[in-house]
């Protein structure tokens, strides 16, 4: 499936990682770090739009268009599979391991 077919142009995203899973590994902050950072306690975490590291559980960011495939890439390499993208609008994850 493309990411046309499951997320249509213009359609808003957000990403957000089950700490809990995460492994640590990195491999989100090497394919997209403008979206993904590791803390001091060696998991990752989402980035707000002024570069803040958001530590609450659950935390979301909207997926900037340009790096889409970076944050799709990241969700599907992750070993942890703790990355987890879904539309805005409704809330139903296309990318991540709870993706249809």
């Amino acid at each position: 499936m493309t990411v046309q077919q499951e997320a249509p142009a213009g359609e808003a995203l957000e990403v957000w990682i089950d700490q809990d899973l995460c492994t640590g590994d990195g491999i989100c902050v090497q394919y997209a770090p403008e979206v993904f950072e590791l803390d001091i306690d060696g998991l990752a975490y989402v980035k707000g739009a002024d570069d803040e590291l958001l530590q609450e559980a659950g935390a979301v960011t909207p997926v900037p268009l340009p790096l889409l495939t970076d944050v799709v890439d990241s969700a599907r390499e992750c070993p942890g599979e703790c990355i987890h993208v879904r539309r805005v609008l409704d809330r139903v994850e296309v990318y991540g391991p709870d993706a249809d």
